[in-house]
């Protein structure tokens, strides 16, 4: 299974992709930060934001997303840029066709390092284990994001899978009632 993981953020969007089986070590296929100028208007960003996650999901051919669930914090402009990255990534997989599956940062790191309230350094190194990587991904938001397609692998794969099984069948119904 291939997985493009989506750490969402207006500045610095995480993007990593993993290949592997659930409970196996999986192997890093790549990784990139799509990034775009505070400066620029709110717009142009989510545009060009949405250009290179759609060119990153034709490139390198996921058969699932997994991007990182916005959570509440204390400062709501950093929400709402969150907020606004998740919107376009979770649309360049769907726009794709591909089962889209959203985790909680501590969904992330319970996966990836066995407790939901591991530092960014531990889930780093994590990562670099996991996928036995020479050195740490960089920045964070890249390790994030393969720690995000390591927990789908791992935890979502099955269930994306057993989802997808099920609309293709209901739409196969659906398809013989409608000829009748």
């Amino acid at each position: 299974m291939r997985v493009l993981g989506i750490d969402p953020g207006l500045t610095r969007c995480g993007v990593g992709v993993v290949e592997g089986l659930p409970g196996r070590p999986g192997t890093m296929i790549a990784y990139h930060v799509v990034r775009t100028d505070s400066d620029d208007d709110i717009a142009d960003r989510l545009l060009q934001l949405d250009r290179g996650l759609t060119e990153l999901v034709a490139e390198h051919r996921p058969e699932s997303v997994a991007v990182e669930r916005v959570f509440a914090q204390h400062n709501v402009q950093t929400v709402i840029g969150t907020a606004q990255a998740s919107a376009v990534a979770v649309l360049a997989g769907a726009r794709a066709g591909l089962p889209v599956q959203t985790y909680t940062p501590s969904e992330v790191k319970a996966a990836v390092t066995g407790s939901g309230t591991a530092g960014k350094a531990q889930v780093t190194a994590m990562v670099t284990r996991l996928l036995q990587l020479d050195a740490p991904p960089k920045p964070a938001d890249a390790a994030d994001a393969l720690a995000l397609a390591i927990c789908h692998i791992w935890r979502g794969g099955t269930r994306a899978r057993i989802q997808a099984a099920a609309l293709a069948a209901a739409r196969k119904a659906h398809q013989g009632r409608v000829r009748r």
